[in-house]
């Protein structure tokens, strides 16, 4: 593929992690330093006619707290799992310091669980069978990548 074959980046999906503030700008660090490769979402957060496997090959450009795309990630793999099974090595390579997938579900669940989750799609019954899809990506090294803007807290 040519570099003119590239999709224009303003046409790509964009790709959120989390809420703006300090959770997104550590999560966009790992994916910039590549320790981050998988994320996980809700299959709850999906339109129901939605197939998450078609994601699969697809380029999403991440964005920073400040709405600035920093990289471009290419989905490589796609998993609907109950939160249950989610593995040690999906839960490590998310690249928040989880040991195991137990921290990572912990970690997880508060997140599901915070104001801000809540407000954005509503409170949910989260248990062993909810469903997740645990997505790998990487980046995609044909489009340009810049360090983010950080996240400044109002003192």
């Amino acid at each position: 593929m040519t570099q003119d074959a590239l999709e224009p980046i303003p046409e790509l999906p964009r790709g959120e992690f989390a809420f703006p503030g300090p959770l997104r700008d550590a999560l966009v660090t790992a994916i910039l330093d590549g320790t981050k490769t998988t994320t996980t979402s809700l299959l709850v957060e999906y339109p129901r006619d939605h197939d998450p496997h078609e994601a699969v090959g697809t380029l999403e450009a991440v964005l920073d707290s400040h709405d600035n795309v920093v990289c471009v990630i290419r989905t490589t793999d796609v998993q609907v799992r109950r939160l249950a099974d989610v593995s040690d090595e999906h839960a490590i390579a998310e690249g928040e310091g989880y040991a195991d997938a137990s921290e990572w579900r912990a970690g997880h669940e508060q997140f599901w669980r915070s104001p801000e989750f809540v407000e954005y799609i509503g409170e949910l019954d989260i248990n062993d069978d909810t469903q997740v899809v645990c997505q790998r990506f990487t980046i995609d090294s044909r489009y340009p990548t810049r360090d983010l803007e950080p996240w400044k807290t109002q003192a």
